[in-house]
């Protein structure tokens, strides 16, 4: 099957507007013509002084050729600007097109998929890549018809005033023609893949490192303890270096080749001359001499456009691996859980499409049950949570709710069957009000009270100046992190779903706030069936059946005191637990 041009696709998301690119295009070249115009006036001007010389008040037509020259001059402008209009309204409904586009597919996959990417890259290719269309359209293509009307216009004139001096001055175009293609040819567009991928490095590492600043500051580490941001810059830095090194060179010749013009006119001036100069042979040398510069910047202007023919081809490249990436399906109408169970039956998950996260996994949770996921970091706990809420789907097996498989299930409908509160929660910069009515939209003032006052908020919210008005966030209050966790439970009752699944919530708070954390979270489980990821086990004594897990494999499961007997796994963990404990309660005794 043909692939289809990069123009093709661009155009694709331009619908009704697309005419007004073609017009662009027509008018640039319209415009590039026009231009040429006023030096065929300039021509007349100079052959009307020769002729005139040295009287040259008998010129009587430099005033008139003078004036047509500034006029078409100035409506070779006006075409242009009419030529940018078109194109930049073509332009901006592509690139906003593309990014609806992104955006409507970017919420419709799997959490999995964008934590692949992470937010710094998708945020480069949703923001730079569609950006990079914009300018392709708007400026560049429209610029490419004049800079391919241009020569031909050129080429016309050259050979129509004198042939000879023509053929000369071609001979310089020649040969920047063939240097600038040995730099912008396979290996560029490799260069500029290579260098997109930096940047998008680049970007991605920023992203995490500044997210990173807490830890930075609390342990006194300096940028080096990240050494990933750090290898990107340093990758970047070695790459622009070693292309700019590499360009120095052919960039040097191409330069000296289409500003050389001079010395082959002259040259040829010379020569043709003989022994006497000829008036109409200088006034061509004159004439070459006046237009020939043009020749150079219409050369440079179709260099740079290749080169932006290949940040566009990368751009779309990137747009359409996101777009290629399979979205999660939509379900079915009909399929609605029967209640809050959840069933997992020999689920199979891979990051990396190497080695397991979780691997042949089956568990079943009775509606109302409360049950928790221990084991090491990496053992695989977060990713079967994860799957249970359908962020990503197993890529082997199945995941029932309510006897219906999730990926039957309605997003919509999963939604509201499904909470989440995990280790870190983030607050929108907005009111109080609007960050737990996020969880329910249509819920009224006093609904959302009631949440607050369920999540023990109660306090938050009489020290803050506006009460559940006040804006959180840049420009407003800014909360703990334990009170940031209340605010997300309080989102999580207001919801009311009847599966709740909560990433150790007491994880990072402090005293006070863990014991506030841990009144709310009792009373949002109430009634609910429950999944517990487990980082301090002292939260999980009261779960109806552990399950331990080991290089993403069940190990051991079940309840707090049966695993203790068994001198297992969960046992090594809470006898270290526990003496852990002792150590820092001792500790504080001492101290």
């Amino acid at each position: 099957m043909k692939k289809q041009s990069d123009l093709s696709r661009l155009m694709e998301y331009a619908g009704k507007y697309r005419i007004l690119a073609y017009f662009s295009w027509t008018l640039s070249a319209m415009s590039a013509l026009l231009a040429l115009v006023p030096f065929w006036y300039i021509w007349r001007i100079i052959h009307d002084i020769l002729e005139a010389f040295p009287d040259i008040s008998q010129a009587g037509n430099i005033t008139g050729c003078g004036w047509s020259a500034v006029g078409f001059a100035v409506i070779s402008v006006i075409v242009y600007i009419a030529a940018l209009m078109c194109s930049h309204i073509s332009a901006f409904r592509v690139a906003s097109n593309i990014r609806k586009a992104l955006m409507r597919h970017i919420v419709s996959l799997p959490l999995g998929v964008t934590e692949k990417y992470g937010s710094g890259r998708l945020r480069r290719i949703v923001n730079t890549s569609s950006s990079a269309t914009e300018t392709y359209l708007a400026h560049r293509l429209p610029d490419k018809a004049g800079a391919v009307a241009t020569p031909i216009g050129l080429l016309f004139m050259l050979l129509a005033f004198d042939w000879r001096l023509g053929l000369l001055s071609l001979i310089p175009v020649a040969l920047g023609f063939l240097i600038m293609m040995r730099m912008t040819g396979k290996n560029m567009e490799l260069k500029m893949k290579e260098y997109q991928n930096a940047l998008a490095d680049m970007s991605n590492e920023a992203v995490e490192y500044i997210r990173g600043i807490p830890v930075v500051k609390t342990f006194g580490q300096t940028i080096f303890s990240f050494k990933r941001f750090k290898a990107s810059i340093d990758n970047y830095e070695k790459w622009v270096i070693e292309y700019t090194k590499e360009m120095r060179g052919p960039m040097l010749f191409y330069t000296t080749a289409v500003n050389s013009v001079f010395a082959f006119l002259i040259a040829g001036g010379i020569i043709l001359t003989g022994n006497g100069a000829s008036k109409e042979v200088l006034l061509n040398l004159i004439f070459y001499i006046v237009v020939t510069p043009v020749i150079g910047t219409t050369l440079t202007k179709i260099m740079f456009m290749s080169e932006d023919s290949m940040i566009v081809n990368d751009a779309i490249n990137r747009i359409d691996e996101v777009l290629r990436e399979k979205p999660l399906s939509r379900g079915r109408e009909d399929h609605v859980p029967a209640d809050a169970s959840v069933v997992l039956e020999h689920v199979s998950y891979s990051y990396d499409g190497v080695k397991n996260a979780v691997s042949d996994v089956s568990l079943s949770i009775r509606p109302g049950q409360k049950i928790a996921l221990a084991g090491a970091s990496g053992s695989g706990k977060t990713t079967l949570a994860n799957l249970a809420a359908r962020f990503f789907d197993p890529q082997k097996g199945r995941v029932l709710i309510g006897n219906v498989d999730i990926r039957d299930i309605p997003k919509e409908t999963l939604m509201n069957a499904v909470s989440f509160v995990f280790q870190n929660s983030r607050l929108m910069k907005a009111s109080l009000l609007e960050n737990v009515r996020i969880a329910k939209p249509d819920a009224s003032r006093e609904e959302v009270l009631k949440a607050l006052e369920t999540a023990q908020c109660l306090d938050i919210i009489k020290k803050l100046p506006e009460g559940i008005d006040t804006v959180v966030g840049a420009n407003g209050v800014y909360l703990s992190g334990g009170e940031q966790q209340r605010i997300a439970i309080a989102r999580a009752v207001l919801k009311n779903a009847p599966i709740l699944i909560l990433d150790e919530a007491t994880a990072f708070a402090d005293p006070d706030n863990e014991v506030r954390v841990g009144q709310a979270i009792s009373a949002l489980s109430n009634g609910k069936t429950v999944i517990m990821i487990a980082h301090r086990l002292s939260s999980i004594t009261d779960a109806d059946c552990i399950y331990v897990l080991r290089d993403g494999e069940i190990a051991e499961s079940g309840g707090h005191s049966d695993l203790i007997k068994q001198k297992g796994i969960f046992s090594r963990m809470w006898r270290d637990y526990s003496q852990a404990a002792e150590w820092k309660i001792a500790k504080e005794v001492r101290a």
